[in-house]
């Protein structure tokens, strides 16, 4: 089932109080231009449902609040290759030979899927499951929203080469702290609260580290603060300050 130019639902702040665990970290003018984003969102791009499951507003509000707050400090236009969301109830599976988990190996067995970013002006797949579980519980930095749109982002450029578009000084600050990083990963050293799929590649590696900046900011900036401090350079927010200006830092955040 598809769903175009459906707004913001009449009780879409009980919706976003009730799953969306970021809401309460943010003030009235965030919370203000997060209910704009995600109504453009909504009515923007084409919504669709996918094996026979059925989109309702409380699916297309909790992934398009999730999706918005990436952009929360950017542009509508950060979306423009965002051409649907295609929602699965859960995680499909992918089948044949692909990179493995180590880098130089590969692998033919099957893998579930929990999202997915094609290409340039494609759409992006979600599995809803996951975007819920992600919506409710940021402290265990694993968000399948976070994660595809953020591969958006770093397509923008052309590539999916781990580097959002960026100015020509930006860019080589941020080459330099996230190949050091990603480059341990790689080794099979840990860099906590990074997940070790950051290894894969340098896309993957934004991906993560998108990730554990919104869902894990306070740990993310103890334990990686040049690397908290480009990812904040360029999402122009600092997700740590909201958690420690409403909570306090090392409190959970995650609904029950």
């Amino acid at each position: 089932m598809r769903f175009r130019r459906q707004g913001l639902p009449d009780d879409t702040e009980r919706l976003i109080e009730g799953y969306i665990s970021h809401w309460r970290h943010l003030d009235v003018g965030e919370q203000d231009r997060l209910l704009a984003l995600t109504d453009w969102l909504l009515r923007r791009k084409h919504w669709e449902a996918a094996r026979a499951f059925r989109l309702d507003d409380t699916i297309r509000v909790v992934i398009a609040v999730q999706a918005a707050l990436l952009i929360l400090g950017l542009s509508t236009d950060h979306y423009r290759f965002v051409s649907a969301v295609i929602v699965h109830p859960s995680a499909t599976v992918a089948r044949g030979e692909r990179a493995g988990p180590v880098p130089g190996t590969v692998t033919d067995g099957i893998i579930p899927i929990h999202g997915l970013a094609q290409g340039r002006s494609g759409p992006v797949v979600i599995a809803w499951d996951q975007a819920l579980a992600g919506a409710r519980h940021p402290e265990r930095g694993h968000n399948v929203v976070f994660h595809e749109f953020a591969h958006k982002l770093d397509m923008l450029d052309g590539d999916a080469d781990g580097a959002p578009p960026l100015g020509r000084a930006q860019l080589r600050k941020w080459e330099q702290i996230c190949t050091a990083v990603f480059d341990d990963l790689q080794a099979g050293r840990p860099r906590p609260p990074l997940r070790p799929y950051g290894s894969v590649n340098r896309a993957e590696f934004f991906a993560v580290a998108t990730e554990a900046f919104f869902d894990q900011p306070v740990e993310l900036a103890t334990r990686e603060p040049d690397l908290y401090q480009v990812l904040a350079d360029f999402y122009r927010q600092d997700p740590g300050a909201r958690v420690q200006r409403g909570r306090g830092p090392g409190s959970s955040t995650g609904l029950r």
